[in-house]
């Protein structure tokens, strides 16, 4: 069995209001695939839901931007992680994504932080969008699937 540590995580960031979810939702997953620390990196693994913060047609105007958020479980290998820094390289993967993307739209820098399983739980919408890390660690994917 792989060591692996689970953080339950929350992602938000403002978009375009013509962003499409799913597109976002891959976003996250992918640039969590693999996360660096010190020179080195470490493969990762990341599965939620995506979903609006804000009603639909709630921008006021053209270049309005709107809410989007992800509730979900990071998973990291190795068994020398902790918790902050899994965090905070899973942080700066995805701020670089999500800059790269939507910047040049007037997007944010996303928040991205832990926060506990029960929020996961409680907090998710159930007509969010399901999205995980494509072509990840088999093992990292089966610890992972009774949070989810």
């Amino acid at each position: 069995m792989l060591d692996s540590l689970i953080v339950p995580l929350l992602v938000t960031t403002d978009l375009p209001p013509e962003a499409d979810l799913a597109e976002f939702g891959d976003l996250l997953t992918g640039a969590a695939r693999t996360l660096e620390r010190d020179g080195s990196s470490y493969p990762a693994f990341l599965a939620g839901k995506v979903f609006w913060l804000d009603q639909p047609g709630s921008a006021d105007a053209p270049g309005d931007l709107r809410f989007a958020a992800l509730l979900g479980y990071l998973a990291a290998s190795g068994s020398e992680h902790v918790a902050r820094n899994v965090v905070a390289d899973a942080r700066k993967a995805i701020s670089a994504a999500v800059d790269s993307r939507y910047g040049d739209l007037g997007a944010a820098t996303p928040a991205v932080m832990a926060i506990r399983a029960t929020d996961v739980r409680e907090r998710t919408p159930s007509p969010a969008l399901f999205v995980e890390t494509a072509d990840a660690l088999p093992e990292l994917v089966a610890v992972t699937k009774p949070y989810t």
